[in-house]
This record gives C-alpha cells, sequence and structure tokens, in this order.
C-alpha cells in the first residue's frame, strides 16, 4: 500500500492573486496558515472602508476583486516578500510594479495599480456587477486573513484526481486553477472525498477534514495567462455530476508541515 504524502505547498498572501510555492508553512489553530490570504483588493465603497483601516474584518469574497470575475489578474506574476514587506508585479517578465505594503504611499500604489489594471480588463460574463469600483488594499501580513469561508481552513487536493480531470479535459491540468493550500499523492482520484469528517496527522499538526470545495468559472481561467480555455466547470459536472474538487479542513494542533511529509488518517 503506497503512503500518502504532500506533493506541493503553496500559500496565497493576497487573495485573488498568484500562489507562492512553499517547501514548508506553520499551520496555526484558530487561524489556517499564517500569511495566507493575508491581504485582500477591497472595493472602497465598502462603508467599513477607510485609508486608515488596513485590517478590515472578514468580508465575503464579493466584497473582493477576484480571479473569477476578473481574469486578467491571472495574467499577472505576484510575488510578495515576507522579509521586506514589498509586493513585486510583473507581467511577461516585464516589471509593473514593486510597492511597500507596510506605508501608506506602497499601499496606496498597489490600490492604484490593480484600479488602473481591471478599468482596462474585461469582467466575467457571468459577473453579476460588472461596473468596476476603485479598489483600497487591506488586510495585515499574519494579523489578517480573508480566506472565501468565514471558519478557518486549510484546502487540499489529491494529484491524483487532477490527473483524472486532465485525461477527461484530454491535456494536463495545472493544479493551481484549483489554489489549493495542500497537494497530496499518493491517495486515489477523489480518494480525498473520504477523509471528510475524519482527522489527519499531516507533519506535525493535526487537522480535521470537514468539507468538499464547490466550484466556481476561476478554475476555467489559465492561471498562466489568464485565458477562459478550458470548460472544467461543465466537465466536472457532465463527467462526475458534481462541481466539487479538494477538501477544507481546519487546524487541531499546531505544526509544521513541509513537502514528503507523511499525511496519515487517524
Amino acid at each position: 500500500m503506497s503512503q500518502t504524502t504532500v506533493k506541493q505547498l503553496f500559500t496565497y498572501p493576497f487573495k485573488g492573486l498568484s500562489p507562492q510555492t512553499q517547501t514548508c508553512v506553520y499551520l496555526k489553530t484558530g487561524h489556517g496558515i499564517p500569511g495566507d490570504r493575508a491581504f485582500a483588493l477591497m472595493y472602497k465603497d465598502i462603508a467599513t472602508a477607510t485609508n486608515q483601516n488596513h485590517s478590515v474584518s472578514w468580508m465575503k469574497k464579493q466584497n473582493f476583486a477576484m480571479q473569477n470575475v476578473w481574469h486578467a489578474l491571472a495574467a499577472l506574476d505576484c510575488n510578495y516578500d515576507i522579509t521586506t514587506g514589498y509586493l513585486t508585479v510583473k507581467y511577461q517578465g516585464i516589471e509593473l510594479l514593486i510597492a511597500d505594503t507596510n506605508t501608506e504611499l506602497g499601499r496606496n500604489s498597489i490600490s492604484n495599480f490593480f484600479t488602473g489594471y481591471l478599468a482596462a480588463s474585461q469582467p466575467s460574463q457571468a459577473a453579476k456587477n460588472k461596473q468596476l469600483q476603485p479598489l483600497q488594499l487591506v488586510g495585515e501580513y499574519n494579523k489578517t486573513r480573508y480566506p472565501d469561508r468565514e471558519p478557518v481552513h486549510i484546502s487540499l487536493v489529491s494529484q491524483a484526481t487532477i490527473n483524472h480531470l486532465s485525461q477527461v479535459a484530454g491535456q494536463q491540468i495545472d493544479v493551481r486553477r484549483f489554489r489549493p493550500n495542500v497537494v497530496v499523492e499518493g491517495v486515489s482520484a477523489w480518494g480525498e472525498f473520504d477523509w471528510i469528517g475524519k482527522q489527519l496527522q499531516i507533519g506535525s499538526a493535526k487537522i480535521e477534514v470537514t468539507a468538499p470545495i464547490n466550484r466556481c468559472l476561476n478554475i476555467n481561467v489559465n492561471p498562466q495567462t489568464g485565458e477562459h480555455d478550458i470548460n472544467l466547470l461543465s466537465l466536472l459536472q457532465q463527467h462526475f455530476q458534481h462541481a466539487q474538487t479538494g477538501v477544507v479542513a481546519k487546524i487541531i494542533t499546531d505544526g509544521n508541515v513541509a513537502n514528503e511529509d507523511l499525511v496519515v488518517c487517524l
């Protein structure tokens, strides 16, 4: 019987922007992964938004600029440096922005850049509100967190599930379309669904898998180009009669997780 191990780890310092590959992450009870979805680009007309308020409380994802509405966000290569607090944004290797999240000047530069970038982009046809509003950067690293769900969680998906979807699609599917925190291997396709309601030992941490993840139009978007190129959502519904991939889990005990760590069902 093959062992289940951690294949890849990702964090998303800015909600809706590029994933960042990690070799090790810390799982914290009541928080998830510190620094994951720590920042977000909030529509500025939200009543709670002020220029002085960085640590806006959790809100539903429709209050933020997201890839499922603004596909062009995926075409940007965004990197956050946790040591300096600088965000660097590139497009096809060309640097478009470098700004300090620790200063008002830098935060305003980030807000203005993304407001202008999306003003030159087209929203998804399925977007409920196609009128772009000015954006305001909110959040502080290691303090705030803006996941899609208010209960704190991390997300996991099996590489075998992605491989099965790739066979159905007739081309290799990039796991980044699903924006997971943890990619595991050694478990069968869709086998992560069998973990729902169970606890897992992953690295030195313990987690409890709580639910499958219902997918949105974002999985149709190429994470490299920002183009809507594969109708994965329809393929899921057509071939599997659901729109779910991967699972979410809450942290039971703190601990470190690294690539190649064992994942054991307790």
